[in-house]
């Protein structure tokens, strides 16, 4: 797979091994035209994200806990952002693909930086 860029220009940096995260699985927050979930944000769950998207109806807590490292699809951070923004996970920003500035503003995800 070819190559793709973070937030800030630069090659993408691996966001979670373990659990090991990712559209393809290899860790880093990669897409493509399939992945309709846009899962593009480096993000490191709480519990209070993790209720608020089990109550969205995708439960992440069987194979997530507590500060691990997953790629969160754009829309879903977006929404936990607009319905509370102190669930809304903190971001590696290196880790986080670029395509996701399609959705959220720099400005913005730089405040949940890690």
């Amino acid at each position: 797979m070819q190559s793709q860029l973070n937030v800030y220009g630069n090659i993408l940096e691996k966001c979670s091994m373990n659990p090991l995260t990712g559209w393809y699985r290899t860790g880093y927050c990669q897409t493509d035209d399939d992945d309709y979930g846009t899962h593009v944000v480096c993000g490191r769950v709480s519990n209070e994200f993790l209720k608020f998207t089990k109550s969205r109806g995708n439960d992440l807590t069987k194979i997530l806990k507590e500060g691990d490292f997953w790629c969160l699809c754009a829309l879903r951070w977006l929404e936990a952002y607009k319905y509370d923004n102190r669930i809304a996970p903190r971001i590696k920003l290196e880790s986080t693909n670029i395509k996701v500035l399609e959705y959220i503003s720099l400005e913005v995800l730089e405040k949940y930086k890690i």
